[in-house]
């Protein structure tokens, strides 16, 4: 592969969702500068990452990817990772005790400011401008100015993305992250929910299990894994030139080979996944962990073709299959493709997203996600799973810790009319606290079955 692949080899091939730069020598400058620029990530770090989900394809793991729909510059501020983050932390101890597995923390943070259009232009009140394309590209402002992209916003990326991996270093490592902390991972807005509740039944019971250890000797002082966690960053690489910048040669470990450093895991989109695409031959080349996203119109023999292209080694951990299908088609349209895979013996991890296929646009003009469409697509995937004999190893969502009104219903029971209370995301809409800790309780009670019946059938075959 490395004799054939070069990180600017994807500009020989043909590209989808590329904005049109009216400046390319200012784009080609910018590039140019972030290539001098340290690196956001290492090496080593996605390096372990793979490690770790090589055990969530061998079934002894379980992988959580979440976070924004796209970051924004607007909404950048410390609070916000954090409570973005504490989210996380507790989705991951809620399917933690649910599957008796660890959870591969990932989130879509630190990089995913650039969104896929199904338009390259947008008309209202009769003017027509460019799509907005995230804030890695332009904003959001319906005028001339606005909608033209500019490649000093790559600069502010990674300016936003190195503040952003620091601080979640500092909480993963630097003692929010402690169990001990448990009941202090709820945010104000969602405490007195029943999702809450639930959650503080299950800090409970962290809270005695620790005091335990502590009187054995086993404390959070002595034992790393007890105060420290371990969290990833991803993002969907769509802009390739921001990811051939961000691109490094290992000249460090004894693994070699290119990677990218702009985030510890990266995937192809539903609408960039072309065969003899420019985002498949880059993907291709690097050595990290890389995801695929697997909607509906996706082939049996292009997707084991994907497979052959981007994981020629059959290497555990390098590729997650993410399948986003709709709760409508999930149960139809996921089994041939999961029984494609097993049959050609891929060793791959196959992930949920049951964001992007269920979004509909309310009477109140919102677009929106009902929650009882994500769980139902959620309950499909594993449903399948059980069915084909395989395992459902990951979900991947969009969700906040703000106090957000973007999706409808859930535990909350978030009406149509109460959408405009608080919809703030800049592209698609995201499940706020309660609700994401809904979706992990949810998933949670399926692998605690799921784990009940599989030792049930051990005791019977013994």
């Amino acid at each position: 592969m490395a004799a054939s692949w070069s990180p600017s080899g994807w500009r020989d091939h043909p590209i989808q969702q590329v904005p049109e730069y009216p400046d390319l020598a200012h784009l080609n400058d910018v590039e140019q500068q972030l290539a001098g620029y340290p690196p956001l990530v290492f090496v080593g770090e996605a390096q372990r990452l793979k490690t770790d989900l090589a055990a969530v394809a061998r079934g002894e793991a379980f992988l959580l990817q979440g976070g924004d729909c796209a970051e924004s510059f607007a909404e950048f501020s410390p609070n916000n990772i954090r409570d973005t983050f504490r989210v996380l932390l507790q989705m991951a101890v809620v399917l933690t005790f649910g599957a008796a597995l660890p959870v591969v923390k990932v989130g879509r943070v630190a990089g995913q400011f650039a969104k896929p259009r199904s338009a390259p232009t947008e008309v209202i009140d009769g003017v027509e401008l460019p799509s907005y394309r995230g804030d890695m590209v332009n904003a959001m402002e319906f005028d001339v100015a606005s909608r033209e992209p500019d490649p000093s916003r790559l600069l502010q990326v990674y300016n936003q993305s190195a503040s952003t991996l620091n601080l979640l270093r500092a909480f993963a490592q630097g003692g929010f992250a402690n169990l001990e902390e448990v009941h202090r991972w709820t945010l104000d807005f969602v405490k007195g929910s029943p999702t809450s509740e639930r959650f503080e039944q299950v800090s409970g019971r962290i809270g005695e299990c620790l005091e335990f250890m502590r009187a054995c000797g086993i404390t959070p002082e002595n034992i790393q894994q007890l105060r420290e966690t371990e969290f990833y960053t991803s993002h969907e690489a769509l802009l390739l030139g921001y990811e051939q910048a961000m691109t490094r040669a290992d000249t460090i470990t004894d693994d070699g080979g290119w990677y990218s450093t702009s985030a510890h895991m990266l995937w192809i989109g539903d609408r960039t996944r072309q065969l003899d695409g420019a985002h498949v031959e880059y993907m291709r080349g690097i050595r990290n962990p890389i995801g695929l996203k697997c909607g509906p119109s996706l082939s049996v023999d292009d997707l084991l073709r994907l497979i052959e292209t981007l994981n020629p080694a059959n290497e555990a951990g390098r590729l997650t299959l993410i399948a986003r299908m709709g709760c409508e088609k999930v149960r139809e349209g996921l089994p041939p493709l999961v029984r494609a895979v097993k049959a050609a013996g891929a060793e791959v991890i196959w992930s949920c997203d049951p964001m992007h296929g269920n979004t509909i646009k309310s009477s109140t003009g919102y677009k929106t996600r009902p929650v009882d469409r994500i769980l139902d697509e959620v309950s499909g995937f594993f449903e399948v799973h059980e069915a084909e004999g395989t395992y459902g190893g990951g979900v991947h969502f969009e969700m906040t810790g703000q106090d957000v009104t973007e999706c409808l219903g859930g535990a909350q029971a978030i009406t149509e009319t109460a959408l405009g209370d608080r919809y703030h995301t800049h592209c698609d809409p995201r499940l706020n606290a309660s609700q994401a800790l809904e979706l992990a309780f949810l998933i949670a009670d399926m692998l605690k079955t799921k784990r009940a019946g599989n030792t049930a059938n051990l005791a019977q075959a013994s």
